[in-house]
């Protein structure tokens, strides 16, 4: 940069004259640059707006083309605090009178008392059998104690399905004894535990060493029994060792939850027409959002001049174009009653908005549940093949994304023409001021040149004799 200020020979205020000259160089062109890039920004929004609703749009129709979604079944308890359950699609929709007369339960045994958990018991072998598989406890110096068989049991590797606790309780004279508590991981009495050791002390049976924690030494006792769950299904009884019963009833699930062989409670198990009529809401509620957004985006106010920044946009009107297209065409092979939106209750308005007959759907779903299936979720149907439009706009190399991706192109291309605009902005305020800094200096010459012949003439004879 070349030195500023202010004309040393004109007196003249060099700086702030290349600098207006130099502003109104700039002005138009950043003005030009600023509107362009405010453009671009508008049209990036704009066109986030309207990939965003047809995301959204694309999102609502996911719960519909899935063929599976409309054969799902609702199974309901009349009191879900005896049981709760679930249906799959293979239901069949029917009423069953439920009693819940006993729940399954893990057995639970305790060992004979223990001064406490670090208590010698004694050394060899102890086997826990649970439901028929077995796993081995060594028990040498390093574990002989009730907390150390505790744990090797809880450690072990090969444990088939057993917790060992050890509690503390009053031993009826004012102290505490420590026991060694077993419970199945699993309900029924197909698991039931059984306990044998092979006592280093020669005795397997006894109430002396390891063998006091075999069930044949008549230390071990029962806390909670085993037990199976125990269901009347329609006068029927059902015996299964869970209380999760998915075997019973063709795709129903039982969970049961309380016991009370005194009352009978109703299980129906219905068409989940709710679930699906939920997403058809979905659709028609996001598909409107759609529409509203578009004509906000392309709209155009005569009174203020004002337009929409996608008015007149090629792409928003093809798009908008083919899904009416689609949503007032039909589905063509559809197995059911239906073929068409409005065969259902969904009708077009006059603003380009959907509208839902609620009875009407209903009946639809009534008379043919799976048939309204077909009409959203075949390889035709509305919900495909709209899905598929979709892709082709919103998808990672869609159409939204390619223009995007172009006008950000655009951007970086008017950063580099203020870059460049700067660049020669720098180079016309040196130019200017080196032109205006020699013109100074010439004037500054002359002037020293006019003054200096003044003085010149000042002194001559001719001069001094007027002075006389």
């Amino acid at each position: 940069m070349a030195i500023t200020s202010t004309g040393i020979g004109s007196g003249i205020d060099v700086s702030g004259i290349v600098r207006d000259l130099v502003s109104a160089e700039a002005q138009p062109a950043r003005n030009r640059l600023d509107r362009r890039e405010a453009e671009i920004q508008t049209n990036i929004s704009a066109l986030g707006s309207l990939k965003s609703v047809l995301n959204e749009f694309k999102e609502s129709l996911s719960g519909l083309t899935d063929l599976d979604a409309f054969q799902a079944r609702k199974a309901t308890s009349s009191d879900s605090s005896i049981f709760s359950a679930s249906a799959d699609a293979s239901a069949v929709a029917g009423s069953y009178q439920v009693k819940v007369e006993q729940l399954a339960q893990e057995q639970k045994l305790r060992s004979g008392d223990f001064t406490g958990s670090d208590a010698v018991v004694g050394t060899g072998t102890l086997t826990l059998d649970v439901g028929g598989n077995s796993f081995d406890i060594t028990v040498d110096a390093s574990n002989n104690t009730l907390a150390g068989i505790r744990d090797a049991i809880n450690g072990s590797p090969d444990n088939t399905g057993v917790r060992a606790t050890t509690v503390n309780v009053d031993d009826g004279v004012g102290g505490t004894v420590s026991r060694l508590v077993l419970t199945s991981d699993a309900p029924g009495t197909a698991n039931e535990i059984t306990l044998s050791t092979v006592d280093d002390d020669g005795s397997n049976a006894d109430a002396a060493g390891l063998s006091r924690l075999s069930s044949a030494s008549g230390e071990i006792q029962e806390l909670r029994a085993a037990q199976d769950a125990v269901v009347q299904i329609d006068g029927q009884t059902v015996t299964r060792s869970t209380n999760s019963i998915d075997d019973a009833i063709d795709g129903v699930t039982l969970n049961l939850k309380k016991a009370d062989d005194l009352s009978t409670y109703n299980l129906d198990v219905a068409l989940n027409t709710g679930a699906v009529k939920s997403k058809v809401n979905s659709f028609v509620e996001s598909y409107n959002e759609l529409v509203n957004t578009t004509n906000r985006l392309q709209s155009y106010d005569p009174d203020s001049g004002r337009a929409g920044p996608l008015q007149g946009d090629a792409t928003l009107r093809t798009v908008m174009n083919q899904l009416r297209r689609e949503i007032g065409g039909s589905v063509e092979g559809a197995e059911g009653m239906f073929q068409t939106l409005a065969t259902i209750g969904i009708q077009t308005q006059r603003d380009g908005t959907l509208a839902i007959d609620d009875t009407k759907l209903d009946d639809a779903l009534a008379q043919d549940f799976e048939g309204v299936g077909e009409l959203f979720a075949s390889e035709n149907g509305y919900a495909s093949k709209l899905d598929n439009l979709l892709d082709g706009y919103v998808g990672f190399n869609g159409i939204l994304s390619s223009r995007t991706d172009s006008l950000n192109n655009r951007l970086d291309d008017i950063g580099d023409q203020r870059e460049q605009l700067g660049r020669r902005l720098e180079s016309l305020e040196s130019r200017l001021l080196d032109q205006f800094n020699a013109m100074d200096a010439l004037v500054g010459q002359l002037n020293s040149t006019g003054n200096y012949l003044s003085q010149q003439l000042n002194n001559l004879p001719f001069n001094n004799l007027k002075k006389d």
